[in-house]
């Protein structure tokens, strides 16, 4: 075989007027069905023409040698920017002129910008197993015979395949089931994701493929062949789950097509481009984001469901650990349900007809961890017309929810209720919030996914290892009725379905329904109300000092029991830690557990100033245990300041700034850098001076590090103590040593204008990227005057970019301020920092807060 000429730009030219001509058809349609199997139609055809010009002029020859379509492309999905799979195959190993000819049509494909992905294997090696290498395995499910020998083809397709997939099935659903666990873990095991991924997230694409090879593999196994594909799944199920795969290929044509890239991710500023165009729907309706964005849900939420089921429902799939404790959960049957393998069966189908059955069954599915057989959720959503016609309601239907929401596995029984309908049936308010999305950048889920995960991180606070969450998990075991803080946080956020600009409104108004159809009594509904209407007041309580006692004792009066402080704490708990992995650092679960502290000693009528009059002379004892021989030098550092130092410093700290500070005749700026477990801790100890705060914060943004918090503190000899906790973005301590010294030298410098500030912060700007944010956020500042006796609290809402702290505290200085206190939160792209100030030892004036604010606004404003 001699090589042939290259077809030239006539094959380049028609492939870019066909591709543009797809594009403009489906910027008109919106089918995405319809694109792919267009964009695979004409690639073939490139395909086919290089194969005469470059292999051989006989499409179906040479003998031996054949070209095969695989993955997507075998499956006839090819998107505007995916990959191409194929395989050369032959019947013996590739002499070299065949792989010059092979070299020779994979360039031609690269030159035309195709993303041709080639394989190269004899018949003999496609025999063979690699259980490293199991995608290809996977990939040749879906071979298409392109060119070149038939015969070869038949061999490979017809009896090669089926016999491999036979002899390997449980391996490859093994390595399946691996892939699919670490994609899942990937994407937080949810198909609610604010900004999905249509391809790989759970209830994607990817998901669909999954429920097409599992059926497929298992007919396969049972048949020794090729089964009928139209019956691999359930009739009642096709047309559902094919309707999902359109509207999945739409959205991911769009995608494609609008970022003129291989994209897969649903960002918010796309998800209102594909409602606006109504990408996957019928040109008829016009929904907002949110309303599209639920249809997006509701089918991924099926594929999701069905490729899952099909998962767990394949033995293989299961390792024999797993399968030896199924088998004693089997003996869990009873009269009413038959547990298989972890999954539930009605014992008798005619059973459905009592109204009561399906909550029983969800009862039993939330205390032992099993879930419902495909087969029985389809038997429940037929019961759903002739349920809703009479549902339970009442104290009969609380006392079910009761055992439900009490229960271990309680979030996952909820998910299935509401993936199967059934929950907003019984309770129509949770309807409001079905696959909400809200725009909030710090939030990763959907409103609905959020709710659910509250529950679960309060059902997982007794198995936890961690030295704060135990300290949670005593108190829910301390809880007299633990059943209305789950049926609170059901509700707490279904206002966002109804009355987006206040949500705690909607959710009272939804609730109070709610409790009155379940008849509850007056104290109970109190109660899950209180918790409603309150269940942001904790988190920005957080956002103050939590060590003043005006403020402890304006939470506990807030409360007003123990048991709602206990309820509402777990609820703060729940409720931040869900909002996304890394909302509820450690730093935010121990200040919450401390403010829960002071307020539950405050209840208890231990005297505020006793009590710490108590603490810091223990603290004092333990200094001069410490120090024998520090004397007055240790009066004369501890002289002036507050008692919230000697309150938040271990004794140890203490002694060590006492020392930092005694070397200030030798070296005016003391710096000490340690790290922790989750954050570098850098103390300052020096004397006090104008823009000072400012200008560690501006040194530290110059050299990329993300400020967590900072505490400021000062004594009577005007020696401050500043302590500021951050993070290395770049991982530049981490990874090299030797920048410690100059990290800290820089700082050093800074501080005595050694080191020009102002051109490494321009040097650091430069460095990094000038990314567009995903949520516009409009500064505010807000001023409280009355909630610390000592100082005026500003706190400031912006925009979190590069030196914001610098800025703000910079104008502070300019007022001639001082930060007492600073605390310092960022969520998603929104910065809410509290400082504590005075001016000449005293509160703000009215004059100095408004020049204050307008400063801030000018200078926030101004970018």
């Amino acid at each position: 075989m001699s090589t042939k000429p290259t077809p030239g730009n006539e094959v380049r030219d028609s492939y870019i007027e066909e591709s543009a001509r797809l594009r403009e058809e489906f910027l008109d349609s919106r089918n995405g069905e319809k694109a792919v199997h267009g964009r695979t139609v004409l690639v073939e055809s490139v395909m086919l023409k290089l194969w005469q010009e470059v292999i051989s002029a006989d499409a179906d020859a040479p003998k031996g040698f054949a070209l095969v379509a695989l993955g997507g492309f075998g499956r006839r999905w090819l998107f505007p920017y995916s990959d191409i799979d194929v395989l050369f195959l032959h019947d013996s190993d590739a002499t070299a002129d065949l792989k010059s000819q092979i070299r020779s049509f994979s360039q031609e494909m690269w030159d035309l910008r195709l993303k041709l992905s080639p394989a190269t294997r004899s018949i003999a090696e496609c025999e063979k197993f690699d259980p490293a290498n199991v995608e290809f395995a996977i990939s040749m499910l879906d071979s298409r015979y392109l060119a070149g020998d038939r015969q070869l083809f038949a061999r490979f397709h017809d009896d090669l395949i089926p016999k491999l997939v036979t002899r390997e099935s449980r391996a490859l659903v093994q390595r399946l089931t691996d892939l699919t666990r670490a994609r899942y873990n990937k994407f937080g095991n949810t198909v609610f994701h604010m900004e999905p991924n249509v391809k790989d997230g759970p209830g994607g694409l990817r998901d669909y493929n999954l429920a097409h090879w599992l059926a497929l593999i298992a007919a396969m196994e049972e048949q020794g062949a090729w089964p009928d594909e139209t019956t691999l799944l359930p009739s009642w199920l096709r047309g559902k789950f094919d309707a999902a795969r359109r509207f999945l290929m739409s959205a991911r044509c769009f995608l494609h097509f609008g970022r003129g890239r291989d994209d897969n991710t649903l960002a918010w500023s796309a998800q209102d481009e594909a409602a606006a165009k109504r990408v996957g729907i019928p040109k008829s309706e016009h929904p907002t984001a949110s309303e599209w964005m639920r249809i997006y849900f509701g089918h991924a939420r099926l594929v999701h469901r069905v490729s899952g089921q099909l998962l767990e429902e394949f033995p293989a799939a299961r390792p024999s650990l797993y399968k030896q404790f199924q088998n004693l959960r089997s003996r869990l049957s009873n009269a009413e349900f038959a547990v298989v393998d972890g999954r539930i069966f009605l014992q008798r189908q005619e059973a459905l007809r009592d109204p009561d059955l399906p909550l029983r069954m969800f009862r039993f599915m939330a205390r032992h961890g099993l879930s419902l057989s495909s087969a029985t959720e389809h038997q429940v959503e037929e019961t759903l017309p002739a349920l809703g016609a009479a549902p339970p309601k009442g104290i009969q239907l609380w006392h079910y929810l009761q055992e439900i929401f009490l229960a271990p596995h309680a979030a996952e029984a909820l998910r299935t209720m509401h993936s199967l309908g059934l929950l907003a049936l019984l309770l129509p308010e949770f309807s409001s919030i079905d696959s909400l999305v809200i725009r909030d950048y710090s939030h990763r889920f959907t409103v609905d996914e959020h709710t659910f995960v509250t529950i679960e991180n309060l059902h997982a606070l007794r198995k936890s290892q961690s030295k704060w969450d135990q300290g949670y998990a005593e108190l829910l075991d301390e809880l007299e009725q633990p059943d209305l803080l789950y049926l609170a946080l059901l509700l707490h956020d279904v206002g966002k379905g109804t009355h987006p600009g206040n949500h705690i409104v909607g959710s009272l108004a939804a609730a109070d329904d709610c409790l009155a159809r379940l008849d509850l009594d007056q104290p109970d509904r109190d109660t899950v109300l209180f918790l409603i209407e309150h269940h942001l007041y904790l988190g920005a309580a957080l956002r103050r000092d939590i060590f003043d006692p005006e403020a402890i004792r304006q939470t506990a009066e807030k409360m007003g029991t123990p048991e709602r402080l206990k309820m509402l704490c777990l609820m703060t708990y729940a409720d931040i830690k869900a909002v996304n992995p890394e909302a509820l650092t450690p730093w935010k679960a121990e200040n919450l557990w401390q403010l829960y502290i002071g307020a539950a000693h405050f209840m208890m009528r231990s005297a505020d100033d006793r009590l710490h009059g108590d603490l810091d002379q223990e603290v004092m004892t333990h200094l001069r245990t410490l120090t024998p021989a520090a004397g007055q030098k240790l009066d004369r550092f501890l002289d002036g300041l507050p008692k919230r130092y000697l309150r938040t410093q271990a004794a140890s700290d203490v002694v060590r700034h006492m020392e930092m500070a005694s070397r200030l005749d030798t070296d005016s700026v003391q710096l000490e850098l340690t790290r922790g477990r989750h954050w570098y801790e850098l103390t300052l100890v020096t004397l006090d001076r104008p823009f000072l705060f400012a200008k560690m914060c501006g040194a530290l943004a110059a050299w990329g590090m993300n400020i967590v918090k900072a505490a400021a503190f000062s004594n009577s000899a005007n020696v401050v103590v500043d302590t500021f906790f951050f993070t290395d973005r770049f991982r530049t301590l981490e990874l090299n040593l030797p920048e410690w010294e100059r990290f800290k030298v820089s700082i050093h410098d800074v501080l005595l204008d050694k080191a020009d500030l102002d051109r490494m912060l321009k040097d650091r700007l430069r460095s990094e990227k000038n990314t567009v944010p995903k949520v516009k956020v409009e500064p505010r500042v807000i001023i409280d005057n009355e909630c610390s006796g000592q100082s005026t609290l500003i706190e400031v809402v912006a925009q979190d970019q590069l030196g914001l702290l610098y800025r703000i505290s910079s104008k502070f200085a300019e007022e001639g301020c001082n930060i007492e206190i600073a605390l310092i939160e960022t969520e998603g792209q929104t910065a809410t920092d509290a400082f504590y100030l005075t001016s000449g030892g005293q509160k703000l004036s009215p004059e100095r807060q408004e020049r204050i604010t307008a400063a801030l606004l000018g200078e926030l404003t101004a970018t």
